[in-house]
Parts: C-alpha cells; sequence; structure tokens
C-alpha cells in the first residue's frame, strides 16, 4: 500500500517529535579516528566452492568452506575492498550434525539442532572452534590461529561471536582451560533459580522435543540414529528466548537454554546497581566498581571466556542479543576487556531503541546495530514507498550517539538486498550504501557476498531463500563466482557483479581515508525541497566537514527517474566554511570524472546537479 503526501507528512512530524523528547542526551562526542569498515563473512560459507546445493545437503554433498581458504591473496582482495575488521562468523565450536568422536567430541542430536550445519548461535564448547571449519580438527584450535595471524599480517582486525544470553542444550567443553568448569556443573538443580546456577531450571519435568511444525522434520526426514523426538534433559531447562516451558513451541529457540546471570524469575536483581552517574564514568571507574563484589557465576564464566579468545589474538567481539542480558553485566564485562586491550572493537545486537544509551553508556558498548532507526528507514525507501525525508530525523534523533551506531544494508539475520522480498536489485543498494557509508562518524558493515549483488536465493533445507543460510552446507553461487575457484580475482563475475563490486570498492576506500566523514555533519535536504526546483523525497544531501576536508553528499534513490537541479548549499553552511563570495571547484570522489562549481553568492551556494537514476555524488570543495 502507498502513503499518501498527508501521511508521509504527519509521520516525518512524529518523528521529528519523537528524537526531540529522546530522554538522557549526552554531549555529542566527536571521535578523532578515521572510519571504520567491518567485513562480516559467514566463515564457513566463504571458501566452499561445491556448486551442488541439495536441500538438507551434506557436509559430503554440499560442501564447507575452511579456515585454510582465507588465503593471503583471498585476505589482501578483502583488504582491498576497504575494510578495516574481519568479524569471522560461527567460529566457537556449535552443535553439529557430523561425527567428530574420534576427536572426542560426542555427536549432537537433530531433535535441538538447527538445520544439519547447525546454528552459530547455539554454542557447544566457548574454549573451541567448530571442528567443520579445520583440515584437522585435531588441530582445529592451531589453524584458526593461524588464521587470526594472517589477518593481522594483512592488515585487518579480527572480530567474533560472543553468545551470552543462551548456549547449546548439550553444552560440553572439552578444552577448558584448568580450573574452568562446564556451564552448569555446579548447577543446583532442585531449585528454579539459584544466583549462581548458570541455568534456569524446571524442576521435577523433563524436557520435551517441541511439535514440529509446517512440515518440518530434522534433517528433512532423513533417518538418523538420534533423531528420535527425544532429547534427555532432566529437569527440563528454561530456553534461551525465555520460554519457561518444558516442551517449548517450534518458533521458540529450542536448541538453546538461557544463562542466568541473576535475574530473579520475576524480573528482580541478585546483585548491585550501578549508581546513576556511571553513566558519565569510563570503564576504568567501571572496572573498580566491580572488584571484590560477590558476582553471579554465570557473570565471571564469560569474563574467563572473552578474556581466553584476547589472549589468542581476537581484537574484538560481537555480543548476540546483548538485550536479553542486563547491563550491569556488560558494564562488568566490557571494562574488564577495556582493561586488557583498551582498543578492543565491542560491538552488540540491541534492537529496543529505548536501551541504546543505557548500553552504550553504561553497559561500555562500542557500538551497537543500528537496525531500528536507519536500516528499517533505508529498506522502506529502497522498496519504493518510504522517503529520504526521514533520514534527516533519524540523524537527528541519533545525534549524542551516532557514533555508536553501526550502520549497515545486510548481515546473516537479514534479507539480501537482491532477493525479491527486499529490493530485487542489488543496484537499489547504492545510494542507500553511500548514506549508509557517509552519513555518520559509526562504523560501516557489509556482509559478504553484499558487494556481488548476491541474492540469497538458495532452499537450502532449515534456511529458506532471501536469506544465506546460517543452518545448512550451502554454497554462495554469486560469491562463488568471485572466489573463482579459489583464485579470488572475480574471474567469473558477470560484469554487472564487477560494475557493483568496483562502486563498493570506491566508496569502502574513500571513507576509510575521510577526514570529514568523522568530523561534522548537516542535513541540507529539507532547505532543498523548500527552495530548489524539481527536488524531491526521493533525493537525499547534506554536508559533512573537517578543518581538512568539506563534502557535499547527494544521493538519488529513484530507480526510474533523472534529475537536473541547481542544489543549493545554505548560508549556515556557506558560513561554518568560512567561504567567500566566489566560485570554487568541486572534485567528485566516488567516479573521480564528474567536476562541478561551487558558486557562492551573498552567502548562498549553488551547485548545478544532475543524477541518474541511483546515481550518488560525494563532492569535496577545493580552495
Amino acid at each position: 500500500m502507498k502513503l499518501n503526501h498527508l501521511t508521509h507528512i504527519l509521520i516525518t512530524l512524529i518523528i521529528a517529535v519523537s528524537c526531540e523528547e529522546k530522554p538522557k542526551q549526552k554531549p555529542i562526542e566527536k571521535p578523532m579516528k578515521k572510519k571504520t569498515v567491518v567485513y562480516q563473512v559467514f566463515t564457513r560459507l566463504f571458501g566452499n566452492t561445491n556448486t551442488t546445493n541439495k536441500p538438507w545437503g551434506t557436509l559430503e554433498e554440499n560442501g564447507v568452506g575452511k579456515f585454510d581458504d582465507f588465503t593471503e591473496k583471498a585476505l589482501q582482495e578483502i583488504k582491498d575492498l576497504g575494510v578495516t575488521h574481519i568479524w569471522y562468523t560461527g567460529v566457537p565450536h556449535h552443535a553439529v550434525i557430523n561425527d567428530y568422536t574420534e576427536y572426542g567430541i560426542s555427536n549432537d542430536d537433530p531433535d535441538v539442532v538447527k538445520g544439519r550445519a547447525g546454528s552459530p548461535y547455539a554454542v557447544k564448547d566457548y574454549y573451541n572452534v567448530n571442528p567443520d571449519l579445520a583440515l584437522d580438527p585435531a588441530n582445529r584450535l592451531e589453524e584458526f590461529k593461524a588464521l587470526v595471524q594472517r589477518t593481522h599480517e594483512a592488515g585487518m582486525k579480527v572480530i567474533i561471536d560472543i553468545v551470552p544470553n543462551h548456549v547449546a542444550r548439550n553444552y560440553e567443553g572439552l578444552t577448558n582451560p584448568e580450573g574452568v568448569s562446564d556451564f552448569g556443573a555446579h548447577d543446583d538443580t532442585s531449585k528454579e533459580y539459584n544466583v549462581n546456577n548458570n541455568f534456569y531450571y524446571i524442576p521435577g519435568q523433563a524436557f520435551q522435543v517441541p511439535e514440529w511444525q509446517n512440515g518440518y522434520v530434522p534433517l528433512g526426514g532423513e533417518q538418523h540414529a538420534l533423531s528420535n523426538g527425544k532429547f534427555e534433559e532432566n529437569p527440563a531447562k528454561w530456553t534461551g528466548n525465555g520460554s519457561r516451558l518444558v516442551r517449548p513451541n517450534f518458533n521458540d529457540w529450542y536448541e538453546t537454554v538461557k544463562v542466568n546471570y541473576g535475574i530473579r524469575p520475576d524480573g528482580s536483581k541478585d546483585f548491585e546497581e550501578l549508581p546513576e552517574e556511571f553513566e558519565d564514568k569510563d570503564y576504568r571507574v567501571h572496572f573498580d566498581f566491580w572488584k571484590n563484589k560477590t558476582l553471579p557465576d554465570s557473570w565471571n564464566k564469560f569474563r574467563d571466556i572473552t578474556n581466553y579468545w584476547l589472549d589468542f589474538g581476537v581484537d574484538g567481539f560481537r555480543f548476540d542479543m546483548a538485550e536479553m542480558v542486563p547491563v550491569e553485566f556488560w558494564s562488568y564485562l566490557n571494562s574488564s576487556i577495556k582493561m586488557k586491550n583498551p582498543d578492543a572493537f565491542l560491538l552488540a545486537e540491541v534492537y529496543n531503541p529505548s536501551l541504546y544509551r543505557d548500553y552504550i553508556h553504561k553497559g561500555k558498548m562500542d557500538y551497537l546495530y543500528d537496525k531500528v532507526e536507519l536500516y528499517d528507514s533505508i529498506k522502506h525507501i529502497m522498496k519504493g514507498y518510504g522517503w529520504t525525508d526521514h533520514i534527516p530525523m533519524v540523524q537527528k534523533g541519533m545525534a549524542d550517539i551516532e557514533h555508536h551506531m553501526l550502520h549497515f544494508l545486510e548481515n546473516h539475520d537479514e534479507q539480501r538486498i537482491a532477493s525479491p522480498d527486499f529490493a530485487g536489485n542489488a543496484n537499489l543498494a547504492k545510494p542507500a550504501m553511500v548514506v549508509s557509508a557517509t552519513l555518520s562518524t559509526s562504523p560501516t558493515m557489509i556482509y559478504f557476498g553484499q558487494e556481488v549483488g548476491e541474492p540469497g536465493a538458495e532452499d537450502a533445507g532449515f534456511g529458506k531463500p532471501t536469506r544465506t543460510s546460517i543452518f545448512d552446507y550451502i554454497g554462495v553461487p554469486h560469491h562463488q563466482r568471485w572466489m573463482n575457484n579459489k583464485k579470488f580475482d572475480g574471474g567469473q563475475l558477470k560484469e554487472n557483479e564487477k560494475l557493483l563490486r568496483d562502486f563498493y570498492k570506491k566508496l569502502l576506500n574513500f571513507t576509510i581515508k575521510s577526514d570529514a566523514l568523522m568530523g561534522d555533519y548537516q542535513e541540507i535536504h529539507f532547505y532543498n525541497k523548500d527552495h530548489t526546483e524539481g527536488y524531491d523525497h526521493r533525493i537525499l544531501s547534506y554536508v559533512r566537514w573537517s578543518e581538512e576536508e568539506k563534502l557535499i553528499v547527494v544521493a538519488n534513490f529513484g530507480a526510474d527517474k533523472h534529475y537536473k537541479l541547481d542544489l543549493k548549499i545554505p548560508e549556515s553552511v556557506i558560513d561554518n566554511w568560512k567561504l567567500n563570495n566566489e566560485e570554487y571547484k568541486l572534485e567528485e570522489q566516488l567516479y573521480g570524472q564528474v567536476d562541478r562549481i561551487l558558486s557562492v553568492n551573498e552567502g548562498l551556494g549553488i551547485v548545478p546537479i544532475e543524477l541518474a537514476p541511483l546515481e550518488s555524488r560525494i563532492f569535496a570543495v577545493e580552495e
């Protein structure tokens, strides 16, 4: 359903009002470093060259990528794309349906594993890595350590997942450091809750496997010795998403159990809360606050886990579903991490905007997903029914925390841009990507295959089309064409895919070198809507600047509309930039071949602009 003009005006006003009413906004911090670009890669899919793609296919049938596939050449190509950090998704050992008993690993039960390759968010052993990813499973930790070293030698930082809210139902640490016990090893299972229990229990009742729905059968109906509709767990534990049912629903996170952080079943806290003024304190003060305090056992378990991986050489973490874990724990954990590595990159999945500031200021998170505000707004615009008017409103509401809100257009949870259910055309991401990457000082993230238009079209088994499956063994066709049988040279890409990747490469490399993108921002969108003939809600414009660089950014989200207009640079910008009433040459940064002139007359700037459909311009002012 298309929204009419009046509806859009009302929505814009509502957003503006809500932005004005944001609580407890702190003064805006201006970071000094250059932009960060994160390349999220699903580790077991990256190097897989197998194109069989049989639904529910085994590792042998559909193939799997390895740590070793990230060769020096592959890593250099990722670095040259404009990447500073790689998030290797799915590294910690999670439940999988493969027989690794010869390595001392117990078999996993298909009744509590999603897919055949398993969810990376059902971690089975926090002190080891997924055996699927190793050439020699007995040597899997050493193979991952070598990958960390290769990544560092290529000039990039390493991020891995930590999933604090839940673990696999069959958690089993095989390589725990000395003195480290497994989750739940010392729990009093006769009680629903104890502050030092790692899990919550349903005493006197055994766990029951969910009732399968929508024609689902584990492993697609294949016979398996453990696939019998039963899983031994007595007493039953609470499920990962908080379900307290002995028999969780099929749509619950039934393959996981929820970790107890000292939150009683009634929601009250069994630990000391942070004083209100601690939102203004740095991580050192937070670290000192938790010293010598008696804390729930799960807090210390995750501190030990993150310390282990920091010592291993990992540079940061992406925390899954962080908002389901109390903010006080994050103060404790993140301050501990920062004391060990002040430059550690800490990214959290938080979707409730009312929690953003607490998790940043009290929880000491570096970055949160900007999904509910920016991503959702841009997605609506890309799909053709959103207005660019929403974006300046979102940015205004985020002004005090904009640096902490990581921008993305794809990740493993979201639909691929090129999938029919999202945009159906990877080129529709071009203006959106320009905006996502240049609107604020925040990091930018792309998901592997996004840069070549991967549509996620495979019916993998548990995972369905529109998202590249994280549960199954599968090949990623567009990405495989870029891999070109592990030459990593794009040799099999189609011409439009090569052009798309070249666009990403130019854009991302510009962002990590620009001073202005870590400086000031001002929208000029609404000024131009009021004063520029032909300017409408399919265009977005704003300026970014520092002492060294002044940028004018204009993006055309229209897939079928060409614009020719005189873009206005308001007097307030001209005054901030201290420009005289004269002409200034503009050098285009994305394509390097479209120069323009900024004419300043009586304090107002004018730039003649032509924009083809889905075209963007980033002009740098030459003084």
